[in-house]
């Protein structure tokens, strides 16, 4: 039985996220119902992260299994027919061994938060990023955001709902920076708990605004109390850039990461 790795992007805004739900379109249906309509076969697609309602993906990789055998070229061309006019495109297909799985042979995921860091309307990246009109102190907000970084009890950015065995994470990079009208926030880790990255941009938002100070993000990180956290930013502006796999990286390249 082959096996299918897709590498994927997809504009989160229409969807309900990721996951196959009751409540809207979802990636993984819209997925199911394109490999149905090429191969007459029901599968389950399985995803390396399950995003969420309106986060975007540059790199989502994801895999499947198949009855019937096809070039992955032809499998690629043929889902991207299906799944229009939904947002959703595969960039490459692959067939792999069966050893191969989208969310447990992940060894890294990337991630990248959007601030748009100025006064007037987005207009072509409305949905697309964070509009903050104040102006914000990117360097304040590395620093501060260091204190994030390595192995700790990340109970303070995590979702109520979230369904992560332990809170405990390690969190492998977390830069900021500046770039022209954006301020981009960039994570690297091999999991995250649900809401990390929106809780850590809401929180290091609150540092470039002044209104905490690095030693604010610290004690937040250490209290592991949800209600330490600051103001969970909006899905618009986080995108999963990346997944790494031992045998070298699934990867859409792009100039924002």
């Amino acid at each position: 039985m082959p096996r299918y790795r897709l590498t994927l992007e997809y504009d989160g805004g229409p969807f309900v996220g990721w996951q196959r739900q009751d409540n809207g379109a979802s990636v993984q249906g819209v997925l199911e119902t394109a490999i149905e309509k090429l191969s007459s076969e029901r599968v389950t697609v399985i995803g390396a992260g399950r995003t969420d309602a309106g986060v975007h993906a540059l790199g989502q990789v994801a895999h499947f299994d198949l009855v019937k055998q096809f070039p992955a070229d032809k499998v690629r061309d043929a889902l991207n027919y299906h799944v229009r006019p939904h947002p959703v495109a595969v960039l490459e297909a692959a067939e792999v061994g069966e050893d191969f799985h989208a969310r447990f042979s992940a060894k890294a995921r990337h991630y990248l938060y959007r601030i748009l860091n100025r006064r007037a309307p987005a207009v072509l990246d409305n949905g697309k990023v964070w509009q903050v009109a104040i102006a914000l102190d990117a360097e304040a907000m590395h620093r501060a955001a260091q204190a994030l970084v390595g192995h700790h009890d990340f109970t303070t950015f995590r979702a109520a709902e979230c369904q992560s065995a332990s809170p405990v994470k390690t969190l492998d990079r977390l830069d900021i920076s500046r770039r022209a009208d954006e301020i981009h926030i960039e994570a690297s880790a091999r999991s995250f708990l649900h809401h990390q990255i929106r809780s850590f941009t809401g929180t290091l938002k609150l540092v470039g605004e002044g209104k905490w100070t690095p030693r604010d993000v610290a004690n937040a990180l250490a209290a592991r109390d949800r209600s330490a956290c600051g103001p969970v930013a909006p899905p618009d502006g986080l995108y999963l850039v990346r997944v790494d796999y031992e045998s070298g990286a699934a990867h859409a390249s792009t100039g924002s990461a």
